[in-house]
């Protein structure tokens, strides 16, 4: 697929090598995107990238990442900032939205860009903040544990409760990833009350999903990614309606940094929203 655009600039279906500089761009913008983020996000859907070139050259980028038949999410609007202001944001970003077809898309939004977002059918579902800082773990808590391959069924089950699409394509490779760290938290029947992905970035260590059915079950899972960062930094992006989630990161100590906002162009289908203490990550959500 490709769309010509203004100024000779051309937009196509980008290669995960080209996200390479992609994610370069998001690292330059501080958005500390994950190391080895880029293989799972390829692994949900590989056709949902798109990079806008002029004379070849990467000037812009965006995903669309499709999650079935009824939902997409939006990430990665990124111009080169010496050539912002030429319109390839907006061609690229137009060429690239069709992917989505008549799905509900979802996105993360920079507070520069909302209004932008706004008349484009966007509507604002909440505020999600960024806390970062150094935790100390702590004592143990019971039922919690790093999880294995024999976790994953029943970790991609719980997941779906808490997101508005199922991702088990995205999650195989999520959970599998070289570097990344899973916990789990069971029940005494052994069902599963939460669980948490710790991931190596380029500052921070990045926390995502922490998903959990109670603050408790959450501070339980925090407590193991403090200690499997032993005293390096660790960063969360926590939605803001969610009190409890807010109330545990400040008690922790940890400090807000930045802010986006989860906006939807339509109905999503219902999910636990009061079990999510830490969004997957901004760029697929």
């Amino acid at each position: 697929m490709t769309s010509p655009g203004p100024d000779g600039l051309v937009v196509a279906q980008a290669s995960p090598a080209d996200w390479t500089v992609v994610t370069g761009w998001a690292a330059d913008e501080g958005w500390n995107p994950g190391l080895s983020d880029s293989a799972s996000f390829f692994a949900q859907d590989p056709d949902g990238f798109f990079v806008g070139r002029v004379d070849g050259e990467p000037v812009s980028a965006i995903s669309v990442v499709n999650y079935g038949a009824d939902y997409a999410f939006l990430g990665f609007y990124l111009v080169r900032p010496d050539l912002r202001g030429h319109g390839y944001g907006l061609a690229t970003w137009k060429a690239a939205l069709a992917h989505a077809g008549g799905r509900t898309v979802g996105l993360d939004g920079v507070v520069a860009q909302q209004d932008n977002y706004r008349k484009s059918g966007f509507e604002l579902a909440h505020r999600t903040v960024r806390f970062g800082g150094v935790v100390f773990p702590g004592e143990k808590s019971p039922g919690v544990r790093q999880a294995g391959p024999a976790d994953h069924t029943a970790i991609i089950a719980y997941d779906g409760s808490c997101t508005p699409a199922d991702r088990p394509a995205f999650l195989t490779s999520w959970l599998t990833t070289p570097g990344h760290r899973t916990f789990v938290r069971h029940a005494d029947d052994g069902r599963p009350t939460g669980y948490a992905v710790l991931r190596p970035a380029r500052e921070a260590l990045r926390v995502g999903p922490l998903f959990a059915d109670t603050a408790d079950d959450a501070r339980a899972l925090f407590a193991a990614l403090a200690a499997e960062a032993d005293g390096r930094a660790l960063a969360v992006d926590v939605p803001e309606t969610n009190a409890p989630a807010v109330a545990l990161v400040e008690k922790l100590g940890l400090t807000p940094s930045f802010e986006t906002a989860r906006m939807y162009t339509g109905p999503v289908r219902p999910f636990a929203v009061d079990r999510v203490h830490g969004v997957t990550t901004l760029e697929l959500g």
